[in-house]
């Protein structure tokens, strides 16, 4: 039997390991089964830089080990980490500005108490700005409102639960709302802010992987944020994903988009309602995800 590693034509070598097609080929199509994410050819050097860091924490020397590491046992927690390595998260407060404020009006008119899905909560940028907004929208009734924040990272959402930011990656919040939803630290911890418990208690972080059989979410939501999430998915991911959206929403609740992200395919069941932002349609019927 031969058991020499297959080398394809052409691969990326690093200072540690060596990345062929075939290995690379079956990243792409493993991250695709297990998060629906589509990696493309030019994410190469990526996939080595960030899965090279678990090649050298198990002490393996071949990307073709860890493949087959990963196949042999489905129910690895090593899964996790794979998953966690090829993810990106990118965020930041109030990132895309213009949906706030929609998402302000939006909540003013719903019947109480309102809530609202964030299914990319990343460390948790997004998810306090749409409770910062729902407690400057509501008001006294801001008592009763949640967010639901999910993520498949649990790397990260163990950094949104702690919420704990850096005095850069607060900086464009105005003074006001420093003031009103974070405390600022001392000491050790100078240069830090941590989100007030008022506000924290607002938001519940949680891990869900979009592509799983069942989620864990009961409610029908007012808003969905799934922002910057779908442009890793292909077509027919995509599609799947807004129709299990729908029955988690509330009659004219709405979903808010990424800037780059276009749901006109799904105009069935949502119509566009301003830049990015889509209303459900009256008539969809609701019923379990």
């Amino acid at each position: 039997m031969n058991n020499t590693p297959y080398i394809a034509s052409t691969s990326l070598a690093g200072p540690d390991f060596l990345l062929t097609d075939h290995d690379f080929s079956r990243i792409r199509t493993l991250i695709h089964q297990r998060a629906g994410i589509a990696l493309g050819a030019q994410k190469r050097q990526m996939v080595y830089s960030r899965l090279a860091r678990r090649l050298r924490e198990l002490q393996m020397r071949e990307f073709s080990a860890y493949l087959g590491f990963l196949e042999a046992d489905p129910g690895s927690d090593e899964w996790e980490l794979f998953t966690n390595a090829l993810t990106t998260n990118l965020t930041s407060f109030f990132r895309e500005a213009h949906h706030f404020p929609v998402l302000a009006e939006h909540v003013r008119s719903c019947a109480q108490p309102v809530s609202v899905w964030c299914s990319a909560a990343s460390t948790g940028e997004e998810p306090y700005s749409i409770a910062m907004t729902l407690v400057e929208a509501l008001g006294s009734r801001a008592g009763s409102a949640s967010v639901v924040a999910t993520d498949i990272d649990t790397q990260v959402l163990a950094k949104a639960t702690a919420g704990v930011f850096t005095l850069e990656q607060v900086s464009k919040l105005s003074p006001a709302r420093l003031k009103r939803f974070f405390l600022k630290g001392s000491g050790a911890h100078a240069g830090k802010v941590r989100v007030r418990p008022e506000l924290a208690a607002m938001v519940k972080f949680s891990q869900l992987n979009l592509l799983a059989p069942r989620w864990a979410l009961k409610e029908p939501f007012d808003a969905i944020f799934c922002r910057n999430v779908m442009i890793y998915f292909d077509k027919p991911t995509q599609h799947q994903i807004l129709q299990r959206f729908v029955p988690l929403m509330k009659p004219h609740g709405l979903l808010f988009a990424g800037h780059s992200e276009n749901f006109s395919f799904a105009s069935q069941t949502l119509r566009l309602r301003g830049q990015t932002v889509y209303e459900l349609v009256a008539a969809t019927t609701k019923g379990p995800a």
